[in-house]
């Protein structure tokens, strides 16, 4: 089977697309406005961009009346955001955070949440995240599409990091597992990490080594 994405020529009774490019990473980004709002939302199109200095990307879509959401215009604003991790163990609070509230809204109070106080930007984290970014607002891509297919392409540096201990095992790496990170797929479908196994690279290949590892060059 093959497909023009513009045709939507799939003869399925669901467009693909989504699932095609899998697990997802969700990035549950806080965000607070200029007038004091705080706002807490997913995005499945998230991802990390570097590791030195360690930068992240959100592709927010913008919304059915083609406005903006208040994530990118908080970011833009007040140039910080926090990354969450979303966990199995809080999927509905990320659920119910995903609802397209009005902007006075407070999607912490919403979802029964917990604010823990961030120590280089103004955004809240989510106190039960077990590991969370604090980031400043480096730029925005904007990528014209169709509706709701329009993206603000956010790039963001992380100056701070937080994990919680009991996410880290005594080898001193953070324990997947215990985390339980959540991952979007496609459809209404999503997963989560439940095993884990290892492959080193090709010996020789230490730049390849140093990536993996996320060895900064100082």
């Amino acid at each position: 089977m093959h497909y023009r994405p513009e045709d939507n020529d799939h003869g399925l009774k669901w467009t693909p697309f989504k699932s095609c490019v899998v697990p997802r990473p969700i990035g549950w980004i806080s965000t607070v406005s200029v007038d004091g709002v705080n706002n807490l939302a997913p995005y499945s199109q998230f991802q990390n961009l570097s590791f030195d200095p360690p930068c992240v990307m959100i592709a927010v879509n913008q919304k059915d009346e083609e406005l903006r959401k208040d994530t990118t215009i908080n970011i833009e604003q007040t140039g910080e955001f926090v990354y969450n991790m979303a966990t199995y163990e809080l999927r509905e609070a990320v659920n119910i955070t995903s609802t397209s509230f009005p902007s006075d809204v407070d999607e912490f109070k919403v979802a029964g949440l917990n604010k823990a106080e961030s120590l280089m930007v103004k955004p809240f984290r989510v106190a039960e995240s077990p590991i969370q970014f604090e980031c400043e607002y480096q730029q925005t891509v904007r990528i014209p599409g169709n509706g709701v297919g329009t993206v603000d392409l956010i790039i963001g540096r992380v100056v701070m990091v937080h994990i919680d201990d009991k996410v880290i095992s005594p080898e001193g790496k953070v324990d997947i597992l215990k985390a339980r990170p959540l991952a979007r797929l496609g459809y209404y479908d999503y997963t989560s990490v439940e095993s884990i196994y290892e492959i080193k690279p090709p010996k020789g290949d230490s730049n390849l080594t140093e990536g993996l590892e996320g060895k900064r060059n100082l």
